[in-house]
Formats: C-alpha cells, structure tokens, sequence
C-alpha cells in the first residue's frame, strides 16, 4: 500500500513484478489515470491517518511514502509512529519506509548530514522535512518488535528510470566512481520491488544510488 511519493515507477516494477498493489494518496484523480494505466492495481483514496487495520487487510508490506509540506513535516514522525503502533508484535506485515538523505553519515568523522543542510540553509524550511525524516528514522531504530526497514536515496534524488547498475549500502552517504550521489526514481523504485520480493533488511535502513 502506498502513501503520496511518485508511484508511477514503483507501480510498473511492482506490477511487472506480479504483485499486486493497493495504491492510497489524497488526489482521486491521480489514482485513476494510474489504475487506467495499470489495470490490475486496486485504489484507495484516504487520508493516511484516517487509515484503520481494515485498509490494510490484504497487505502483506505497507510502504509510508508520505510527502508533505515544510510546515507540516513533523507529520512524517507522526505517521511513523501510528503505523508502528497499529502493527506491534504483527509478524505477518512488513513497513517499509521511504527516508530522505539527510539521515546519512558523511565525512571522515561520519556526522550526520543534515548538519550540513542546516549550515548551509538560508530558511528553516528549507530542512524541515530531512529534519523530521531524520527523527523518524530516530524513532524506527528504537523499534524492536515490528518488522520495518527503511530506504534512503542518495544526494540527488531525481526522476529518470532505473541505473544499469545500483550501489547498495547502510547509513553511509554514498558516491560512484564519478564522484556522484545521484539515485533515480526508477533505481529507487526497482530497489523497493527487490527489498518487498527478497526481504534483506530487518529493522535497518540501507540506501541505494546509480552506479
């Protein structure tokens, strides 16, 4: 089940993949053209956080790829929070989380790279959201008893389609061998669709860049 992110990709691996998908966001008029493009997915359209058990009943992983305004970005934190609580001790259901690259350690002292976004930053709102994502992940780690990982892109998150090559890695900024922390939506997307098939990463987050 999927919350607002660009879907579109997710949903041509998913399906290519044979899973099948429940897609949720907030715009009805997105889901259709994207159930008319891709037959087979069902639709729900509801606010993330009316949500109940019910809307879940058939979801083996429930993705939380929940986009929001700067001034509202600590409800990535809250939605966490009310997805773990609803799936305690659940060991049927997986939640994967898509996270921002501020919660990644750079450097030769391996601090936090929203310490970097933060210096350079000329407004708050312009960190609030790797800010709140960073929290968020503060929070998963702290949760031992629902199955979650989450999945953070590097540097440059941008559309395009999936990288010929993709390097994986833990809670480390990552660069290619151009020097580049680029990851695509369809390198995220195929990422996803290999975690949810070949579950790899348990209560960890990992993150995924174009080689």
């Amino acid at each position: 089940m999927l919350q607002e992110w660009p879907v579109q990709l997710f949903v041509q691996a998913a399906v290519a993949q044979g899973m099948a998908v429940i897609a949720n966001g907030r715009n009805t008029d997105k889901l259709t053209a994207l159930q008319k493009q891709y037959s087979a997915i069902q639709i729900l359209a509801k606010d993330a956080f009316q949500l109940e058990l019910t809307d879940f009943a058939d979801s083996d992983v429930i993705i939380d790829a929940f986009a929001t305004t700067p001034e509202k970005a600590y409800l990535h934190v809250d939605l966490a929070t009310r997805l773990v609580s609803q799936f305690r001790e659940n060991k049927k259901v997986r939640l994967g989380f898509i996270l921002g690259a501020g919660s990644l350690l750079i450097g030769n002292d391996q601090h936090v790279l929203l310490s970097d976004m933060e210096q350079s930053a000329n407004t708050n709102a312009e960190t609030a959201v790797p800010h709140y994502q960073y929290q968020e992940l503060e929070f998963l780690q702290l949760v031992d008893n629902v199955d979650w990982f989450g999945i953070s892109p590097g540097l440059n998150f941008v559309p395009g389609p999936k990288a010929q090559q993709i390097l994986t890695g833990d809670n480390k900024l990552m660069f290619n061998q151009q020097g580049q922390s680029q990851t695509t939506a369809g390198t995220m997307a195929t990422a996803l669709t290999q975690e949810i098939w070949q579950p790899t990463h348990h209560q960890q987050r990992f993150t995924v860049i174009d080689e």
